[in-house]
């Protein structure tokens, strides 16, 4: 039985359209034209989309631009979409005309529909709100679509992945102070190296962290500003002169973001460098993220023919052939969210030069990509702190092994003896399976009494502290 359908008419001719759904002719002519993967914008997006639109009608009331009677019923069908009630009438993929324009039309018709149909109107009816001449009043799909991405991108960042990182760091640092005391042997180049606590590997990477958050808060200030207001070019044509100004103050009441408009319209239209911006500075984040997942599944690795310092926790999951066997899954979802995320960098970077003269035509991608990046990197962050750093253990006894053993523990010997004869005491204890202490008395290099004040694991991880008598 074939699904009922109405019937609607535009500049183009009549088109059926699901009966149920309130998107209109562009839309249905737009979901049969792209029928490309099956990528959707996020619901970050989407609720910028009602968010912006219920703030272009209430700008173009204060303005007189809008009949009064109007101005209550697109609002609210405006903030249906923002609450997320509407996101079946959004049926468009990502792989669309690069300015956004399909998606733009989406959400005028679905406003002009459900704004109708608050004014006892059919669907499809298009009076008295029309698509174009009244939710879409003062803009363009070139102006709009990128405030939107503004909106989403700066929602996504201040309100989800900058209090990700910030539960992450504060996970981080509080492992710092809790093994504060843990001497352990470092290493570089992957081989031993002089000894070092568990708690400063820990304090470096949510340092790592942080710097993250502060690269993120840098680029804010570019996220901010919006272009609305520059309507098919840059120059403003259509729209009142105070409809941008307006328009921003009504946004950042409703998020609490300080937006303003952009100084030069031109600009946020034609180049999209903000957006480059922040996700490079994700993909820093991302690169930081990687070396502390991979850092921890190698300090956890074993537990008996690796480097065992870490008690990787078990989380119920385990090998389908190898009874009993903890993998460090955290981490390695941790870091293919790290791959995913360099992936995107890549594709902002193409898409942010894809700028011809008064418009970048790659807008959609871009957005996708930036907000993708966010949730991952947000959604991993938080699982990562709860789900590996908080429930860490040090394997203090392996650990105290490795340290006591450690050949590289020769370097406090270098003030008191010098270079050349602390390597060959390195390389005895190492041919001849002797201590270090052994093979210094050999030598005749060391006695064994000035070996023990010299060479203390606990002195050797600060700046001068092994210089002592």
């Amino acid at each position: 039985m074939a699904a009922e359908t109405r019937t609607e008419t535009d500049s183009l001719g009549t088109i059926e359209i699901p009966a149920d759904r309130y998107w209109g002719p562009q839309t249905e002519r737009a979901r049969r034209l792209f029928r490309i993967g099956s990528e959707r914008f996020p619901p970050g997006l989407i609720r910028a989309v009602g968010l912006h639109k219920s703030a272009c009608a209430e700008a173009n009331g204060r303005l007189g631009e809008l009949p009064a009677e109007l101005v209550g019923p697109i609002r609210q069908a405006a903030e249906e979409i923002a609450a997320g009630t509407r996101d079946a009438d959004f049926p468009l993929p990502v792989w669309q005309t690069g300015s956004g324009t399909q998606t733009n039309m989406n959400a005028n018709e679905v406003i002009s529909n459900r704004a109708n149909e608050i004014l006892g109107q059919p669907l499809g009816r298009r009076k008295p709100v029309h698509p174009n001449d009244h939710v879409n009043r003062g803009q363009s799909s070139n102006d709009n679509f990128p405030t939107m991405m503004h909106i989403a991108a700066a929602e996504a960042v201040e309100g989800r992945l900058l209090p990700a990182l910030g539960t992450l760091q504060a996970a981080l640092e509080q492992r710092a102070r809790d093994w504060a005391d843990i001497i352990k042997i470092g290493r570089t180049h992957m081989m031993d190296a002089v000894p070092v606590t568990l708690g400063q590997e820990f304090a470096a990477w949510a340092r790592q962290v942080a710097l993250g958050q502060d690269r993120l808060r840098a680029v804010m200030p570019r996220l901010l500003l919006l272009p609305q207001g520059g309507t098919a070019v840059g120059t403003g044509l259509n729209r009142h002169a105070d409809f941008d100004r307006v328009f921003c103050a009504i946004v950042a009441d409703r998020t609490g973001l300080a937006f303003a408009p952009s100084p030069n319209k031109f600009e946020g239209m034609g180049a999209h460098d903000a957006f480059v911006e922040l996700q490079g500075a994700m993909n820093v984040i991302a690169v930081s993220l990687n070396k502390l997942g991979n850092d921890i599944r190698l300090l956890g690795s074993g537990p008996r023919s690796g480097l065992g310092e870490l008690i990787v926790p078990a989380d119920g999951l385990s090998s389908s052939i190898m009874p009993g066997k903890t993998n460090p899954t955290q981490a390695e979802a941790l870091t293919m969210v790290c791959a995913q995320v360099m992936g995107n960098t890549t594709t902002v970077t193409v898409a942010g030069a894809q700028s011809f003269l008064e418009l970048n035509v790659f807008k959609p991608v871009i957005i996708q990509a930036v907000l993708q990046s966010a949730t991952l990197l947000a959604d991993a962050a938080e699982s990562f702190a709860a789900n590996m750093v908080a429930k860490l253990e040090p394997n203090r006894e392996h650990i105290a092994q490795n340290l006591a053993k450690s050949l590289m523990l020769v370097t406090a010997l270098n003030p008191h003896i010098g270079y050349d004869k602390a390597v060959r005491i390195g390389k005895k204890a190492l041919a001849e399976n002797l201590t270090l202490r052994d093979a210094a008395e050999q030598l005749g290099f060391v006695k064994p009494e000035d070996f023990d004040r010299w060479v203390r694991p606990e002195t050797m991880i600060a700046p001068g502290a092994s210089l002592g008598d």
